[in-house]
């Protein structure tokens, strides 16, 4: 067992690296092009720190490993949501600036609702799962998100706050390119021992990919985040994480089912849920009253949650 979870190991720091390495080329590209600090929150360091995700649940969809998809994408939007934020908000509380930002939250649960209702098949008799259809719906709503991101940019103030270093056009496509190959070797490594773990040790498929294959594709949003919450900008905080759980839904849930069809497990519906709760609790302590922000109180409360809800999963494979 000893080499699976090496390899384990060692894709998943390639994957935290390739990530790395893509949002660095990545950002300072946009920058060049005057994007908005909100705008890269958004989209390009959004989906640089999904590309874990991305990578590992095109890979397990390929193999047929549908618990690790579901897995993955379910338990990395609650790590987000509760560990992510719940640290970033302990580090300081969370104000957001921007006047858009309020908005994607709304989004997100959306984003979860939408998969609640497509992949439990409420409106017909076929087995619980994504099809290829439900993978362009998905794309389609990923398509939606994207545009109103983008016409958000006219009415967003140009931000200055993301201070980034100045590279040739040779060096921001050598990060890109080599951030790229990373996460594909990283993710092949993350998703076949992963599997081997969860055989050795004969736990499911579904709780591997709920705590350590989320866990650790989640570290880019915990890295961006965190660090974004030290140097006080909070729209990049909230932005990464919010604009990371819409992209695992719509755009990895898509593609992967477009790549495989998945059957899906009723027992993810609890996680949804509470995926739901989460993003509930969030909209409400940031945007009702007069504080408009994420107190440190409440961000312990979303960690010691996520502590409540991990005992539960284990518990439930004792």
């Amino acid at each position: 067992m000893i080499l699976p979870i090496m390899l384990l190991i060692v894709g998943l720091l390639l994957l935290v690296k390739g990530a790395d390495w893509l949002v660095d080329g990545a950002s300072v590209l946009a920058k060049k092009h005057k994007v908005s600090d909100l705008a890269i929150g958004l989209t390009i360091v959004a989906f640089g720190t999904s590309a874990p995700e991305l990578v590992v649940n095109s890979v397990a969809s390929m193999q047929g490993y549908p618990d690790i998809v579901f897995g993955n994408v379910i338990g990395s939007n609650n790590f987000n949501l509760f560990i992510i934020l719940g640290i970033a908000g302990l580090i300081t509380p969370l104000t957001v600036q921007s006047s858009s930002v309020w908005k994607e939250i709304p989004f997100s649960f959306f984003a979860a609702i939408v998969l609640i209702f497509l992949a439990n098949n409420y409106f017909s008799s076929e087995t619980p799962g994504l099809s290829m259809i439900d993978g362009i719906i998905l794309l389609f709503f990923f398509a939606i998100f994207l545009y109103y991101v983008f016409t958000q940019l006219k009415s967003e103030p140009e931000g200055d706050n993301i201070v980034l270093k100045q590279y040739s056009n040779l060096k921001i496509w050598g990060l890109i390119l080599i951030g790229l190959a990373g996460l594909v070797i990283g993710g092949k490594l993350v998703v076949d021992n992963a599997v081997a773990m969860a055989q050795s040790f004969g736990v499911s498929e579904k709780i591997i990919g709920l705590t350590i294959v989320a866990a650790g594709t989640s570290l880019p949003e915990l890295a961006t985040s965190v660090v974004a919450s030290i140097k006080k900008n909070n729209d990049i905080a909230i932005g990464n994480i919010i604009g990371s759980n819409i992209f695992n839904i719509f755009l990895i849930l898509g593609v992967s089912s477009m790549i495989n069809p998945l059957n899906y497990r009723l027992a993810f519906n609890t996680d949804i849920y509470i995926l739901g709760a989460g993003t509930i609790f969030l909209f409400t302590a940031m945007f009702t009253g007069k504080r408009k922000k994420l107190d440190r109180w409440e961000a312990a409360l979303l960690l010691v949650s996520y502590i409540g809800y991990t005992v539960y999963l284990v518990s439930g494979e004792v």
